[in-house]
């Protein structure tokens, strides 16, 4: 810990500035209190990282680290934040993100979520805004979701699943990735220590808008670990749990993934693209079925899987 203090310290502490001498009586009282003003705010400063970084290793060594194993140096305010910032880009770029305009759609997807996150396993329902958008792009099969809980989903997606309780896991899954806070984590490990306690602090500001012009950028930082993708999967298995959906649903996308893979027409491609944020290797999916087992579930049926209903829904999008 004292290490990490005096880092801090060396790399961002104004120096205190020196009592000048000055021959008119006035003007050297004027110095002085100067100085020691400025001595007094260095010392806040000082005592504000030292209390931050103290409570960091508290945390530490509390085992209060990310959600995915990681140490994650943001509060959950700031993920609301950055997703806030990134919602109104995306909103900004209709070329490559064209927003379906259509409320009954959005509706249909908004209302799926909000039965999600009734789930006794989310914690951050009323932190998180968790507003849906749909994204009119049939050659994207993809849904992604920022820090913060704002979900876009393709229509691309929507119409290559073939029951509601598969886009419930999916949502689950993108509901996991804001409530185990897997963004923010790997911008922890990404930006550093430094940076983050001097956004922390109040010091760099704009910083925070360049964090999230940098996650906004082809959504790099969204991209997904293997690590990271087994924990949504898991915890949208637990979501599930409580709804009317078929908790391991999710395994019907990976199965409609996996028989996409290497097709022609551009299908291909956009499998390979979807993939490369959301891995797909088979032990992810063994630990979806090994799940279902532990669980004890029994086959799926149309009472959990809401097909039916699903296709007349699918006739609806445009």
């Amino acid at each position: 810990m004292k290490k990490l203090i005096q880092l801090f310290r060396s790399t961002q502490a104004t120096k205190r500035p020196s009592v000048l001498s000055h021959p008119d009586k006035a003007s050297n009282t004027m110095a002085k209190n100067y100085s020691t003003t400025r001595v007094r705010a260095v010392l806040r400063q000082e005592w504000r990282a030292t209390i931050l970084v103290v409570s960091v290793t508290i945390s530490i060594a509390l085992g209060a680290v990310s959600c995915s194993g990681g140490i994650n140096l943001f509060d959950t305010g700031t993920d609301a934040q950055l997703g806030k910032q990134m919602d109104e880009q995306i909103r900004q770029n209709p070329k490559e993100y064209p927003i379906l305009n259509n409320p009954a759609v959005k509706q249909y997807v908004q209302n799926m979520i909000n039965d999600i996150i009734r789930s006794e396993h989310v914690q951050y329902r009323g932190t998180f805004p968790y507003q849906a958008e749909v994204i009119a792009d049939d050659k994207t099969i993809n849904a992604f979701c920022t820090p913060g809980g704002y979900i876009y989903v393709y229509t691309g997606l929507m119409k290559a699943v073939d029951n509601e309780a598969t886009l419930a896991g999916v949502l689950g899954h993108e509901i996991a990735h804001a409530e185990r806070r897997h963004g923010t984590s790997r911008m922890t490990k990404a930006y550093g220590l430094q940076m983050i306690l001097s956004v922390a602090l109040g010091q760099n500001p704009s910083q925070l808008a360049t964090i999230g012009a940098n996650l906004f950028s082809g959504l790099a930082l969204l991209k997904n670990s293997r690590l990271d993708e087994d924990d949504a999967d898991n915890y949208s298995f637990k979501y599930l749990q409580g709804t009317k959906w078929y908790p391991g649903s999710i395994k019907f996308f990976f199965e409609k993934v996996g028989g996409q893979r290497g097709q022609g027409d551009g299908i291909g491609t956009t499998v390979e693209r979807l993939l490369s944020s959301h891995p797909l290797p088979q032990d992810r999916i063994d630990a979806t079925n090994k799940r279902i087992e532990e669980a004890k579930l029994p086959p799926p049926n149309e009472s959990n899987l809401h097909g039916s209903a699903y296709q007349q829904f699918k006739r609806t999008l445009p």
